[in-house]
């Protein structure tokens, strides 16, 4: 039977068709002919991933990635196509990394310890990764501050390299050198002072060590010397104490005798401090005396009389 050429073209055009599918989803990274298991992963950011990237097990490939798409929260979900020979446990983390300089990234697959493996449909655990330049950017901060540190360090290098800086270091120097030499002149004296002084120093110490060996040879006579001393001064002073208290005793008891005795009116002064007329008596006495003292005063010729020649008259 003969075959019309319309057939063959539609046959050609079929498989030409057919050839095209199956090459633009091998470019892809799609397999048609192999069973997949379809797992989805959360990212909050998904920069440089895009469909097809390779999904990784310590740089192995067991899928890529199929699709991804934007929720209404911000989220990013994508779809990863996993070789139906490798079984993914539930518990592992679908880490997107950085696989070049260029940003380029990957899922990296941390298989977790469970005995639970992954089913269709279901959603891994996720964690985005800081690509190398958010990495290096604590490395950057650190090289500008050391930088900085360095411009300061060379700014004081080159103040130091001043000429007028240098010269006062210089003089720095020279006063320091003839300090030293000052010091050691003297140490010289010293070391020859002591020298000289060498045999009056010892013999001033054996002295002192000799006085310190009789004081300690005769140490209980010292102690016995003191003690008597001390027993010496506690007697005179409880004895002379002892006497200023019957002394003080005795006056007390004459001077309580002596105003008993002038309570009771015995004597000159307690019959002068009991006796009221006699007291009115010594106050008359008084005041007439003072009345006799200011008539001598106002009328002297009434008692006294002189006359040069022996005569006279005499005023009544």
């Amino acid at each position: 039977m003969k075959i019309k050429n319309e057939t063959k073209v539609g046959i050609l055009a079929a498989f030409s068709i057919a050839l095209l599918i199956i090459g633009y989803n091998f470019l892809k990274g799609n397999a048609i002919f192999s069973n997949e298991t379809v797992l989805y992963a959360r990212y909050s950011r998904v920069d440089g991933l895009a469909v097809s990237k390779p999904i990784l097990i310590n740089g192995f490939q067991i899928g890529r990635v199929d699709a991804l798409k934007l929720q209404p929260d911000g989220m990013i979900v994508a779809t990863l196509n996993i070789n139906g020979d490798y079984q993914i446990p539930t518990n592992s983390i679908a880490r997107l990394e950085s696989t070049d300089l260029l940003g380029s990234k990957a899922i990296i697959m941390e298989l977790g310890n469970s005995k639970v493996f992954a089913q269709e449909g279901d959603t891994l655990n996720a964690n985005v990764e800081k690509n190398l330049m958010e990495a290096v950017q604590p490395v950057q901060k650190k090289a500008e501050l050391i930088i900085d540190k360095m411009d300061s360090i060379l700014t004081s290098v080159n103040a130091i390299m001043n000429p007028q800086f240098q010269e006062n270091v210089n003089k720095s120097f020279s006063s320091i050198a003839s300090t030293l030499s000052s010091l050691e002149a003297t140490s010289k004296k010293v070391d020859n002072l002591v020298g000289s002084e060498g045999s009056r120093v010892s013999a001033i110490m054996a002295n002192i060590e000799s006085i310190s060996n009789n004081l300690k040879n005769n140490n209980a006579k010292i102690n016995g010397i003191l003690d008597n001393l001390h027993n010496v001064t506690d007697q005179v002073a409880a004895a002379n104490f002892k006497q200023t208290l019957d002394n003080a005793n005795q006056a007390i008891a004459e001077l309580q005798g002596v105003v008993k005795k002038v309570n009771s009116g015995e004597g000159s002064l307690g019959l002068l401090v009991n006796d009221r007329q006699m007291y009115d008596n010594l106050n008359n006495a008084s005041k007439n005396l003072d009345n006799l003292m200011i008539d001598l005063k106002e009328n002297p010729k009434r008692y006294v009389h002189f006359s040069i020649f022996g005569g006279g008259k005499k005023d009544k």
